[in-house]
């Protein structure tokens, strides 16, 4: 009897339990199933501005002047009286040729010039006393033009020793090598003692000009024709093309350090290339600037009113060309297609289907899809709320 009872309620226990189970999970589908949590993502709004548009080209430096400095004479270089690579003036004495054998050759030109117009102030006295003779008809006609062509054979005498003269002069200088302008020199070519200029001139060292200094780059020519039209719409013309602004920076520098202006444009396409030669020119006063340099360039090309600026990370790329993701009033993502333009410090400049109030993701690629559904979380306002909270230490 009690082994029956046991086995009664041991039976209707575990109906029981199963009972409670199936109640409990009735009472589960009963509740309304919970909703999936929104994806939060960080946005901004873009930053509204007047930017100025570039173009951005590559270009190399040239002295203003270079020149040779050479050996005109023959001769031993007698000194060097510079320093390799410094500075130098205009008119600075550079090199000495030996000067004694060209001192000898003008002080032998001087002689016979002084011995010529002795001889061609004889001539012409002779040939005015000849003359006052034949007035009186006391010598003939003969002996006038003797004299005369005495006279013209003593000038051409004359001229020719003073020819001779100056040449004489001319080779002295030329022992004496100067600066033609202010500049730097480079290392001597020549030693102390060593013949130069025999049989053809001898280069003995390069002055270059650095200060202003040209910088020359080639632009295509439809962006030559965007220069054009931007300097038009500034009321500019062809002669004002000095006034057109470029910048330059060295692969050391940040920015756009070094102002200049435009100096030249070749007046005809190269037809290879379909490019133009164009040639800038630039102070130098610090000297940052050395031939042969490889230069960034930036031409502005106008200013772009009300452009939209955005973290570079918001710009994404897709097969149809670059976008920015919106979240709009319904919290759902959109694409939109924007031109980039230049970058203006830590943002991008964009153009396109975007409004300064829209709401961007920072982030092109965090995962989000047009069409998904997010939470909108203001960046700005969070990185505020760090920045206070990494200064609260510091102030206590």
């Amino acid at each position: 009897m009690s082994l029956l009872k046991n086995s009664i309620f041991g039976v209707c226990g575990r109906s029981l339990i199963l009972l409670s189970i199936v109640a409990s999970l009735a009472a589960c589908n009963d509740q309304p199933p919970q909703a999936p949590a929104l994806k939060s993502v960080p946005v901004i709004q873009p930053q509204s501005a007047d930017v100025t548009r570039y173009l951005y080209e590559t270009g190399t430096a040239k002295a203003l002047d270079s020149v040779d400095l050479t050996a005109r004479v023959s001769g031993y270089l007698k000194s060097i009286d510079y320093k390799d690579g410094t500075e130098v003036k205009a008119g600075q004495r550079l090199f000495l040729i030996e000067p004694d054998q060209y001192e000898a050759q003008l002080q032998q030109a001087q002689a016979t010039v002084e011995q010529t117009e002795a001889s061609f102030h004889n001539a012409q006295v002779q040939l005015d006393r000849q003359e006052q003779l034949a007035r009186s008809s006391t010598t003939t006609e003969a002996n006038v033009d003797n004299a005369r062509a005495t006279r013209d054979e003593a000038k051409a005498q004359l001229d020719q020793a003073k020819a001779s003269l100056r040449e004489a002069q001319i080779n002295l200088g030329y022992t004496n090598i100067t600066a033609p302008f202010d500049g730097f020199v480079t290392e001597h070519q020549a030693d102390v003692g060593a013949l130069v200029g025999s049989g053809s001139p001898t280069t003995l060292a390069t002055i270059v000009r650095l200060d202003p200094i040209h910088v020359s780059f080639s632009v295509s020519d439809t962006d030559m024709l965007r220069i054009r039209k931007q300097a038009r719409a500034r009321g500019l013309t062809s002669k004002d093309v000095e006034t057109i602004a470029v910048d330059a920076a060295t692969k050391a520098d940040d920015g756009f350090p070094h102002q200049g202006k435009l100096d030249y444009i070749s007046p005809q396409t190269d037809a290879e290339t379909g490019t133009l030669s164009v040639r800038a020119v630039f102070e130098n006063r610090d000297r940052d600037l050395v031939p042969n340099l490889f230069l960034r360039l930036r031409i502005p090309l106008g200013v772009v009113n009300g452009a939209l600026l955005v973290p570079p990370s918001a710009i994404g790329t897709d097969q149809q060309g670059r976008f920015v993701l919106v979240v709009n009033e319904s919290d759902v993502v959109e694409r939109r297609s924007v031109n980039p333009l230049d970058r203006s410090g830590d943002l991008q400049q964009i153009q396109g289907s975007l409004a300064a109030k829209d709401w961007v993701i920072t982030n092109a690629a965090s995962g989000v899809r047009p069409g998904d559904k997010v939470a909108k979380q203001d960046a700005a306002k969070q990185a505020q709320g760090e920045a206070k909270q990494s200064a609260a230490p510091a102030a206590n």
